[in-house]
């Protein structure tokens, strides 16, 4: 499992440590805020676009060989912004890192589903889902030393060893395991089960908890300069943050796994937690920043591993990349679309409002959970 959780950790450090150093880079390539946020939106729009194509190539010639395959790819990205040296050639390396990341990222899932039983998937998921917070946690401040030290020469490298070491690793450490048989599916059978309340429950928490970690992650800092407070403490409230839904996360995973917390009860009380922490965030002083960095962490983490491992027990192992890729959608599609809620609310009236806005989405959240129907249990040996 460690390479697999590995391979999460390098999805998420190449992710932030890039994004987070891109305004320090001083060159015309990225100068004006525009060009900046195209650049931003390369890796996660490869994502978007590419997670469930990968996610379904995995399913059908296997997870090991699209894990592997991504994370060469990955560092083959990074190894052509380190050879060429030249700005234009970001835009290739970042969209190269994306593309990669599409596919390591659903393969590692679906490989964290295929290699843990069913009892120990809440576990399983909540350690995978620990190491993927601490690579973005430690993205930015490894990435600005790095940038610091070397510039994104050196930062790149890094990658680009990173990538490779991750491979190397999964080639000799990860089993091979061979797709299994699948049923023909059609559109209409994939429409149907990418709107069966099993999937869509799980998938629409980890949007919401990707929301508002993003939001918290964006804007908290925003709301600290706002109240006097400095970059150190601001950026001490996004380590709270980060921190806390990494510790939580195999505490739930744990949780699931023993019976005391059930995957109804567990997404809808991480987007109860996650709501109450954008209300916090409106709160005056950093009394309500804190506790607002606290209530979202909390949120992520409790969702994170439950809404994974629920995935898994509600799919059949032959659609487990596919799911798991399809999933990861819904969860960029939250990560661009919370701030993007935010700042537009923000934008016509006032931060605090956006907060409130979102709070009120993912606070309808455990209302459904409550009263929907139970999520299936996926038996071990089913196909389709």
């Amino acid at each position: 499992m460690s390479p697999l959780y590995a391979a999460g950790f390098t999805t998420a450090f190449g992710a932030h440590a890039v994004a987070a150093n891109l305004g320090g880079f001083s060159d015309d390539a990225v100068r004006s805020l525009l060009t900046l946020g195209v650049l931003l939106a390369l890796y996660d729009g490869a994502e978007v676009v590419l997670k469930p194509v990968f996610g379904t190539i995995a399913d059908r010639v296997g997870a090991r060989p699209v894990l592997l395959a991504g994370l060469v790819g990955f560092a083959l990205a990074s190894g052509l912004y380190v050879l060429a040296d030249s700005p234009g050639w970001l835009w290739a390396a970042r969209l190269g890192q994306g593309a990669a990341a599409s596919a390591f990222s659903p393969a590692a899932s679906a490989l964290v589903a295929r290699l843990n039983p069913a009892a120990k998937h809440g576990r399983a998921f909540g350690s995978y889902g620990f190491y993927k917070s601490i690579g973005y946690t430690l993205g930015p401040l490894l990435g600005g030393a790095l940038v610091w030290l070397g510039g994104f020469r050196l930062l790149f490298a890094v990658m680009t060893v990173l990538g490779l070491l991750v491979a190397a690793w999964a080639l000799v450490a990860v089993p091979a395991i061979p797709p299994l048989p699948r049923k023909r599916q059609t559109v209409l059978d994939l429409a149907r089960r990418v709107t069966d309340p099993a999937f869509l429950r799980p998938t629409a928490a980890l949007a919401g908890a990707t929301a508002a970690l993003s939001v918290g992650v964006g804007f908290l800092p925003v709301t600290g300069a706002a109240t006097g407070l400095g970059t150190i403490a601001t950026g001490a409230a996004v380590s709270v943050l980060a921190a806390t839904a990494a510790l939580v996360q195999p505490w739930a995973g744990r949780a699931l796994d023993a019976g005391r917390l059930t995957a109804r009860i567990g997404l809808g009380g991480g987007l109860a937690l996650a709501a109450a922490g954008l209300g916090c965030a409106t709160l005056p002083g950093v009394a309500g920043i804190l506790l607002a960095a606290v209530l979202i962490g909390a949120g992520t983490g409790l969702i994170t591993p439950v809404g994974f491992a629920a995935l898994a027990a509600s799919t059949p192992e032959a659609r487990l990349g596919q799911t798991m890729g399809t999933a990861e959608l819904g969860r960029e599609l939250g990560d661009a679309g919370g701030p993007l809620l935010v700042a537009g609310i923000a934008t016509a009236a006032a931060l605090n409002y956006g907060y409130a806005a979102l709070a009120i989405l993912l606070a309808a959240g455990p209302v459904a959970a409550l009263i929907g129907v139970p999520l299936r249990r996926r038996h071990r040996g089913s196909q389709a």
